[in-house]
Formats: C-alpha cells, sequence, structure tokens
C-alpha cells in the first residue's frame, strides 16, 4: 500500500520545495485527508525557473494565503493519466480541470505530451504520471502553474 501524497512527496528529493512549501502553506493535514486528489507537482527544478526570491517570498509566513492559492491550484479531483488524455480527445482537443483553488487549468495535448495552461496563459507539461497514492495520485509537471 503506497503512502499519502504528502508522504510520498516527502520521500522524493526532487520535490523538496514542494514540501517545504506545503508545510508552510499548512496543507498537510488536507493532503494526508482521504481525498481522492490528484496533484500536479512541480519538482525542484520548476521552482527554480520563478524569477529569483519568488519561492522564498512565498514562504514568508505573511504570504501564507497566497502560497495556498498557488498550490492548490496544482490539486483536483483524481484523474489518472489515460482518463485525462481520453478526456481531451473526447472534448475537441482541449478539457477543464477545476483546481481545488477554484480556478480552472486547460489540459491539452502537444507533441504527444498533456501540456496544462494556467490561468495566466503559462505552460507546463506533464513529465511523469500516475504515481500512486493511497489517497490520489501525483503527475510530475516542469513549471509552476499560476492561478493569474
Amino acid at each position: 500500500e503506497p503512502g499519502t501524497i504528502v508522504t510520498i512527496a516527502a520521500g522524493n528529493d526532487d520535490l523538496s520545495t514542494l514540501v517545504a512549501a506545503v508545510t508552510a502553506a499548512e496543507l498537510v493535514d488536507t493532503l494526508d485527508s482521504d481525498g481522492p486528489f490528484t496533484v500536479f507537482a512541480p519538482p525542484n527544478s520548476a521552482f527554480a525557473k520563478l524569477p529569483e526570491g519568488t519561492v522564498e517570498t512565498l514562504l514568508m509566513p505573511e504570504n501564507k494565503a497566497t502560497l495556498a492559492g498557488v498550490l492548490t491550484y496544482h490539486v483536483a479531483g483524481e484523474v489518472m493519466a489515460a482518463d485525462l488524455v481520453q478526456a481531451i480527445t473526447d472534448n475537441g482537443g482541449t478539457y477543464t480541470v477545476t483546481t481545488v483553488n477554484g480556478a480552472a487549468l486547460t489540459a491539452s495535448i502537444v507533441d504527444g505530451n498533456v501540456i496544462l495552461t494556467d490561468a495566466a496563459g503559462g505552460t507546463a507539461t506533464v513529465t511523469a504520471t500516475d504515481i500512486d497514492a493511497s489517497n490520489g495520485v501525483v503527475h510530475l509537471i516542469d513549471t509552476v502553474v499560476m492561478p493569474g
């Protein structure tokens, strides 16, 4: 039996920035709960693409609400990769993923890869899929998506 999404993330050195952010935003208990959730998880390399100082600023206690908004934009109801691809195909090439944040991500397929387009028009490529957790699934993405 795999661990929760938080346990899996904490056990992956490439997700240490995400784990620090989830902890700072006080979302550990939420992501340890029953779910089921899908987390589009940006590894450390994705956080490193943000403008210098962004991560440090978001981790400040006074920015907890903003950080929580960014993080919950990476969480949705459980959807396995094959189901997401099928939904994109069935809906004419795009599928709207409603996030826990309330804002939407638009999923599409470009050159065989699932691409997420955020509210600001930024894109992230799904790089690994269907990492099973006891309370959902994790898909790795190469860029931090922003809710607007």
